[in-house]
């Protein structure tokens, strides 16, 4: 999450509506504090970059959109909107709304030092609210790392499991879908991350 903005303390969900579908700069939302969304280092935008054409070349054909850190999620209804890294919907109702998708089946999270805590913590626990959701991925730019949350069947039951290896395949069984954990590092050359844990 970013810095809180000054000019308010407190804004209504149709206030932030207003400011953050009119701006240049992105907003995320929760309970009344808006945050403008830091940048992003290079290996960031690769890996985004490499899961958004992975999931296109897939799902696009089965009428699904994918979309990649510019569009907001409605995690919970009038409380909480931030923008994922990579988002797929297969739902035709998220076709109805502009700025907004609230059907998500996957969400992934690319990792930074000052957000992973964030993401493991706080996201999970309300992205797994979210009753169409059925996978929810974390992956580290700084090594081979990916952390993925499946959800079994329509439960509240998630399962957990961690791929370290470029030879891993990360089946997501209810997208009837195979993820090459290599193919998410494409061309990314492992750096370490910055020793004061700055914005990534």
């Amino acid at each position: 999450m970013g810095h809180a903005q000054p000019q308010k303390t407190h804004y209504t969900v149709e206030e932030y509506f207003g400011l953050d579908n009119n701006s240049e700069i992105r907003y995320e939302f929760y309970d009344g504090e808006v945050f403008a969304m830091a940048g992003g280092t290079k290996n960031h935008n690769r890996i985004v970059r490499n899961l958004n054409a992975l999931l296109l070349d897939s799902f696009a054909p089965r009428g699904c959109d994918v979309f990649a850190e510019s569009v907001k999620l409605e995690a919970i209804k009038d409380l909480y909107y931030p923008y994922p890294d990579v988002m797929l919907t297969c739902d035709d109702r998220d076709s109805n709304d502009e700025y907004l998708v609230v059907h998500p089946s996957l969400i992934v999270e690319v990792l930074s030092p000052s957000t992973a805590n964030y993401d493991r913590d706080f996201k999970l626990k309300k992205y797994q609210q979210i009753p169409s959701l059925q996978h929810y991925l974390l992956v580290s730019q700084y090594e081979c790392s990916v952390e993925v949350y499946s959800r079994i069947g329509q439960s509240a039951v998630w399962t957990y499991q961690l791929f370290t290896d470029m030879t891993d395949q990360i089946r997501l069984e209810s997208l009837d879908f195979t993820l090459p954990v290599a193919k998410i590092y494409a061309n990314i050359r492992f750096v370490q991350p910055p020793p004061d844990h700055g914005k990534a």
